[in-house]
Formats: structure tokens, C-alpha cells, sequence
């Protein structure tokens, strides 16, 4: 991964930092409001079914985020994209709690989760664009670390929202105080975020934008790339491997192999610090290994995990296969994104597009999995994602950098 920039040292580590932070304040906003769910749920006297219900309102508006972060770019730059997806999110955060505490209004509610959804959605892919960007300057690999630093940012702000709920803060006071914590984190981050017309940043002089259904056409012109929908099939095995874990682990422990729910938690804890732990020591071993060897061993490892997770009897069988599914899930979607972005003039469209990919994965596979252990049983609806895994390590060759792959 050569070194691309002019930039120093200095700026280069500002920016990386900056984008750090960036990850980081999508991921605490994100857990803030899904940890006070139960409390949301009880303030509008929501059943279990219409919670799901309600949440497709913030998971429909996450897709539309995604498809109109690309033009977005392109009209006002990766700074001001950043800034305003995420104040979209935190307004939606305080409509949210408004709606539970304030107003105990349903329709509220719904509202700031699609505003939620609509500003995450968008800053998803401006965020990893703008990573990439600094990835190739930078001339090392860093955006598993950009995705630890999100992970990070969901463990704390979930850790915080225990915290208020054990004291009783109100849904509203909470999410306003994130809200307000956002907004700030991130007006102080981009201003070391430089401006590029890469992505498209204004420059004094610079020729017209072209117009918007020009760049729409473009956009939608990347999904028949075939080696992007190749990467796009790595990101969906590893999306679904990491997104069954984090909604199914706990309940396979308990169902699937009879241990208590302090077991299942303690599984999911696992898996979570092993996924984590695997995304902040991952670039250095993608640096001197590759993308695609990488991918296929993570793969095998992650198979290996889920094989003994699913078959296991001991108790340690359990705990290596939950770590080893986790390191095995762990760089496929930063990969696969680095890997998407890895295009001269097609970088935030191709990026949308793994990106949708990888949601549709986070969308579709838990109720996928659970109509599958429904009929057949948790540990065999588990199978799927085994099947899912051997499909992105053998997809895992459309990830090589495009400095070293001929002609692509």
C-alpha cells in the first residue's frame, strides 16, 4: 500500500485520530439508545412484536442513508457530510427520548429513529470513505483499527447506559446529554480533517460538479462490477458471521447447550472482546501478509469457531469456538470496505454498495436464524453461517489491493 499524500507526519496522524474519533461517536450514539430499549419499550407500552416493528423504521431509513451518502458526498465533502449526518443522528436521539419520557408518543419515536437510522446510514459511508483516503496516505493498513474504535465507542456507550439506568436518569436527560456529546466530538474532530476534492470537498477554482443524475447514473453503475459484488459477498458472510453472534450467541448457550444466562453473557462477552481485540492488532498483519491470505485464514478460523461452538459438549470447546468465531469475523467488513474504496473516482458509490450489502446481512440474518432455529433448532439454524463463511473465503481474492492486482 504505497504512500500517496503529501501531507506530513503530523497532519497524517491528526487526520487518522480525527477519524478515529468519528468512528468512535457512531458507535457510542448507536449503543446508547439500543441499551435503553427495555426502558423506551415500557415508557410507550410497546409489546416484544411492535419493538420490532418500530425498529424497521430506523433499519429502513439506515438504507436510505446509505444509498444517499454517496451524492451527498459529492455535493458538500466529507467534512460537512460528517457534521451533518451526525447531528441528523443526535436529533434523532433526542426526538427519541422526547417521544419515550417526555410525550410517551409512539410517533415521535419513530421519528427520531428513522432520523437516527437516516444520519448513521449516511455517516457509515462517508466515514469509511474518508478512512480509506487516509489509509492509502498513510501508506498502512488502519481501518480494522477504525473499526475496533467504533467497537469501543459501543462498549462505553452501553457501559454509560447501564450506568444511567441504575440510577434512574431518564431516557430523555440521557440521550439529550449523547446527543449533545456527539455533536461537539465530532464539530472538534473534522477541523483535522482535510479537505480533499477527492471526496468531494469544494477547492477555489475547480471545475464544475457534474450534474446530480450523472452522478446518480455512476452510482448505480458500480453494481455491475463483478469483483466489487465478489467483495461484497466476503463483507456478507462476515457481516452475517458478526451479526448472528451479537443477537444469537447468548441464546444458543442457553438453549442449544442448557447453560444459564450469566453463560450466555459471558459467551457474547467473549466473542465481542475477541472480535475487538482481532480489529486493533489486524492491520499490522494485513500489512505484511496480504488482504486476501488474511481473509482466507480468518475464514477457516471463524469456520473452525463455529464448528466447535455448534458441535462442541465441553465447556471450553464453547469458549475457544466463541473467540475463534469472533477473531475469525473481525476484519472482513473493514477489509472489505478498504477493499471497495480501493478506486481512483468511484470510492464513496462503491463503498455504499458493500455497505448495503453488509446491512442487508445485519438486517436479514437474525430473523433468518431464528426462523431457522424455530423449525430446526438454534445450533443447526447456526449452520448457515458456517455455509455463509466458506462462500467469503473462497470470494476473499477480489479483496487484493488494486496497486497489485493486474488489470483490476
Amino acid at each position: 500500500m504505497p504512500h500517496r499524500g503529501t501531507r506530513d507526519r503530523r497532519e497524517l496522524a491528526a487526520w487518522r485520530n480525527a477519524l478515529f474519533a468519528v468512528f468512535f461517536l457512531s458507535g457510542f450514539g448507536l449503543s446508547a439508545w439500543v441499551a435503553r430499549l427495555p426502558a423506551i419499550r415500557d415508557d410507550v407500552g410497546l409489546s416484544t412484536a411492535a419493538v420490532g416493528l418500530v425498529l424497521l423504521a430506523g433499519s429502513g431509513a439506515s438504507i436510505i442513508g446509505l444509498v444517499g451518502a454517496p451524492p451527498l458526498l459529492a455535493r458538500i465533502g466529507a467534512r460537512a457530510g460528517m457534521v451533518g449526518a451526525l447531528a441528523t443522528a443526535s436529533l434523532g436521539l433526542v426526538a427519541i427520548g422526547a417521544g419515550a419520557t417526555v410525550f410517551g408518543a409512539l410517533p415521535l419515536v419513530v421519528v427520531g429513529l428513522a432520523l437516527f437510522g437516516l444520519g448513521n446510514g449516511a455517516v457509515d459511508v462517508i466515514m469509511n470513505v474518508d478512512a480509506a483516503e487516509a489509509e492509502r496516505e498513510i501508506g498502512r493498513t488502519i481501518m480494522p483499527l477504525m473499526h475496533a474504535f467504533f467497537s469501543i465507542g459501543t462498549v462505553v456507550g452501553a457501559g454509560i447506559a447501564a450506568g444511567a439506568a441504575a440510577l434512574g436518569m431518564a431516557v430523555a436527560v440521557h440521550l439529550s446529554i449523547v446527543a449533545v456529546v456527539v455533536v461537539g466530538g465530532v464539530l472538534v474532530a473534522v477541523r483535522f480533517v482535510p479537505r480533499r476534492e477527492a471526496v468531494g470537498d469544494p477547492a477555489p477554482g475547480s471545475a464544475a460538479r457534474e450534474p446530480w443524475s450523472a452522478r446518480f447514473r455512476a452510482g448505480l453503475s458500480v453494481w455491475g462490477d463483478p469483483r466489487l459484488l465478489l467483495i461484497g459477498v466476503v463483507i456478507l458472510g462476515m457481516a452475517f458471521a458478526e451479526g448472528s453472534a451479537n443477537d444469537w450467541i447468548a441464546i444458543a448457550t442457553v438453549d442449544g447447550h442448557g447453560f444459564d444466562e450469566t453463560a450466555g453473557a459471558l459467551m457474547l462477552t467473549a466473542f465481542m472482546v475477541a472480535m475487538t481485540t482481532g480489529r486493533m492488532l489486524g492491520g499490522p498483519v494485513i500489512d505484511r501478509f496480504g488482504r486476501v491470505p488474511v481473509l482466507r485464514a480468518l475464514a477457516v478460523i471463524a469456520i473452525a469457531g463455529l464448528a466447535l461452538f455448534i458441535f462442541g459438549t465441553a465447556t471450553w470447546m464453547l469458549v475457544a469456538g466463541a473467540v475463534l468465531w469472533g477473531v475469525g469475523a473481525s476484519l472482513g467488513f473493514p477489509v472489505g470496505m478498504s477493499a471497495a474504496a480501493d478506486h481512483p473516482t468511484q470510492s464513496a458509490a462503491r463503498v455504499s454498495a458493500v455497505a448495503i450489502i453488509g446491512y442487508m446481512a445485519f438486517l436479514v440474518g437474525p430473523p433468518l436464524i431464528g426462523f431457522l432455529g424455530e423449525q430446526f433448532g438454534i445450533l443447526n439454524g447456526l449452520l448457515v453461517v458456517l455455509g455463509l463463511m466458506v462462500l467469503s473465503g473462497l470470494a476473499a481474492p477480489a479483496a487484493r489491493a488494486r496497486s497489485r492486482a493486474a488489470g483490476m
